[in-house]
């Protein structure tokens, strides 16, 4: 019965937090919305976000692909989710001396415009063993899916996580798992407590195979 009330408990917890986050993505990225309800908006907003993201290319690739394993991928992924990044290095409240000095020559304007640039890109999953993916979409299914869909595509405030470089999610896990203060969440933590390391290598497997 306790376990059941906690199950019901954290289900309505995360509801809360996700319908709280929505509304302020809505409240913010208003610009977003209309720049995507215009299609000639939304493609010069595009073409102003590559031109805008020169400085990101070195770590995050042309298209937002990167050749650095421990640097995510962020094509594909929800603009909402990066542009809210993107002000969370500009504040503090995530923490990368590099990025945090970046982030800070940009207008608003420009965030927006790298958020749906990035978006419009394509995601190529990768390759990985087949018994290891089993494994990971099992444990993917019972930890993560709730939060981030069925196809771990997430939406304006979860991240995609399909497509992702391993490297990269490992070292994300670990640091929600370890406190480090890189990556702080308290649904992200309680989430990925429970999980052995041969786990998370299981699931950033499963993830990086997904379109």
């Amino acid at each position: 019965m306790k376990s059941n009330w906690r199950h019901v408990l954290g289900g309505g917890l995360i509801a809360l937090y996700l319908v709280g986050a929505s509304a302020v993505v809505r409240a913010e990225d208003a610009r977003i919305r209309a720049l995507t309800r215009n299609p000639a908006a939304h493609q010069a907003a595009i073409e102003g976000g590559k031109k805008a993201s020169f400085f990101c290319i070195n770590c995050h690739g042309n298209n937002g692909i990167s050749s650095l394993t421990d640097v995510p991928n962020l094509a594909g992924q929800n603009p909402d989710y990066v542009l809210v990044q993107t002000r969370k290095f500009g504040n503090g409240q995530r923490k990368d001396e590099f990025m945090e000095g970046l982030i800070k020559v940009l207008s608003e304007e420009q965030k927006v415009q790298i958020a749906l640039f990035y978006a419009a890109q394509q995601v190529t999953p990768g390759k990985q063993d087949v018994a290891l993916v089993g494994k990971g979409k099992q444990v993917y299914t019972q930890f993560c899916s709730r939060c981030h869909g069925n196809y771990a595509r997430g939406n304006e405030v979860i991240p995609r996580l399909a497509g992702q470089h391993t490297d990269y999610l490992e070292l994300s896990l670990k640091r929600y798992k370890s406190r480090s203060g890189e990556r702080v969440d308290p649904l992200m933590f309680n989430a990925v407590v429970p999980l052995k390391l041969d786990q998370i290598k299981a699931v950033a497997a499963y993830l990086n195979t997904l379109p």
